[in-house]
C-alpha cells in the first residue's frame, strides 16, 4: 500500500527545496538539507520526488511558463515590430536570467551533469523553443518570417539563453548591451542600420602641418 500524500507535505519540500536552491544552489543543496527544511525524514522526500533535479523542475517549469506568457502579453502590448522584438529578447537574454537572484542558474547546474535517465525533462526545452520561435517570428515582416520558418530559430535562441543565464551568472555588471540587441533585432527583421551620427567637423587648414612641425622638433 502507498504511503499518503499531504500537500502540505508537498509544499513544505518545494519552499525548502526553492529557498536552498537560492541561497546555496543546486550543486550545494542536498535531499537532506531539503527535507531538514520542509520538517521531515530524507526517506519521506522520496514519497514525493524521485530526485533532487525533479524538485528544481517542479519549481523551475511552472515558473518560466508563466514567465514567457506575462512576457507575451507585454509583446502584444507593443506596435511597432522592431521595438517589440528588442523588448521580447532583452526580457529573454537579459532580465530573465537574473529574475529571482539568478535562479534559473540552477537548472543548468542540474543539466549539465544528467541524461534522460536521471531526471532530465525535455518537454520544457521542447516547449520553450517553440515559444520563443513563434513570438520572434510574429515580429517580422512577412518575407523574413519566410525565410526563418522551419529553421531552428528557437534553438538558437534558447542556447543563447542559456549561455547568458551562466554569463550572468559569472558576469552580472555586464548584461546584453542595447547596441548588439539593436544591430541583432534589425538583422533578423532585414532593416538597415540606424543612421550613423554625424562626423566631426574638418580641421582647419595648416592643422595638420603644424602637428606635423610640432612632431619634427620633439
Amino acid at each position: 500500500m502507498g504511503q499518503f500524500k499531504k500537500t502540505e507535505v508537498y509544499d513544505a519540500i518545494l519552499r525548502s527545496a526553492k529557498d536552498l536552491f537560492s541561497e546555496r544552489g543546486y550543486f550545494h543543496t542536498s535531499l537532506p538539507l531539503i527535507a531538514a527544511g520542509a520538517g521531515i525524514s530524507t526517506a519521506n522526500v522520496y514519497v514525493y520526488f524521485k530526485s533532487k533535479v525533479e524538485i528544481l523542475y517542479e519549481i523551475y517549469d511552472p515558473w518560466l511558463r508563466a514567465r514567457l506568457a506575462q512576457l507575451a502579453a507585454e509583446a502584444q502590448e507593443i506596435d511597432d515590430p522592431l521595438e517589440r522584438l528588442k523588448h521580447l529578447l532583452r526580457s529573454f537574454w537579459r532580465d530573465i536570467p537574473r529574475e529571482e537572484g539568478g535562479f534559473a542558474n540552477n537548472i543548468i547546474q542540474a543539466i549539465s551533469g544528467l541524461g534522460n535517465e536521471q531526471g532530465y525533462r525535455p518537454t520544457l526545452l521542447r516547449w520553450m523553443k517553440a515559444k520563443i520561435q513563434a513570438l520572434v517570428l510574429d515580429c517580422l515582416p512577412p518575407e523574413r518570417r519566410a525565410m526563418f520558418e522551419g529553421t531552428q530559430l528557437g534553438h538558437f535562441m534558447v542556447m543563447a539563453f542559456d549561455g547568458f543565464i551562466v554569463y550572468h551568472h559569472l558576469e552580472p555588471r555586464r548584461p546584453l548591451d542595447e547596441r548588439t540587441l539593436d544591430a541583432l533585432c534589425r538583422t533578423l527583421m532585414g532593416l538597415p542600420g540606424p543612421t550613423p551620427p554625424k562626423s566631426a567637423k574638418p580641421a582647419k587648414r595648416g592643422s595638420a602641418k603644424n602637428t606635423t612641425t610640432l612632431a619634427r622638433k620633439r
